[in-house]
């Protein structure tokens, strides 16, 4: 049998159980209290009707970070290649 554990989690006012793995537990739960703390940012500085609302703005942010650090590690990776074939270059015409 498995080493599954069951946790509760609240967000936005909903718990919300899960049967997990224990080496998971720290990620969700950093997870939830990030989600929570934005939710907290936008409902103070927005008028919001809505949790709904507030829940679409949250996954739409961290949406975007991922995006933005995948288009960030695609940036770093092309700029390193760059510079690998320019050093190949110099090593070829050093000999």
């Amino acid at each position: 049998m498995s080493n599954q554990q069951k946790i509760k989690l609240s967000i936005a006012d909903r718990v919300y159980p899960l049967t997990i793995n224990p080496d998971q537990e720290e990620g969700l739960r950093k997870a939830t209290k990030k989600i929570e703390e934005m939710i907290k940012r936008f409902e103070k500085s927005y008028a919001v009707r809505d949790k709904q609302d507030v829940l679409a703005m949250c996954a739409l942010q961290f949406a975007t970070q991922v995006e933005q650090k995948q288009l960030d590690t695609i940036e770093v990776s092309h700029h390193v290649e760059d510079k690998l074939e320019t050093l190949n270059q110099m090593l070829q015409n050093f000999d």
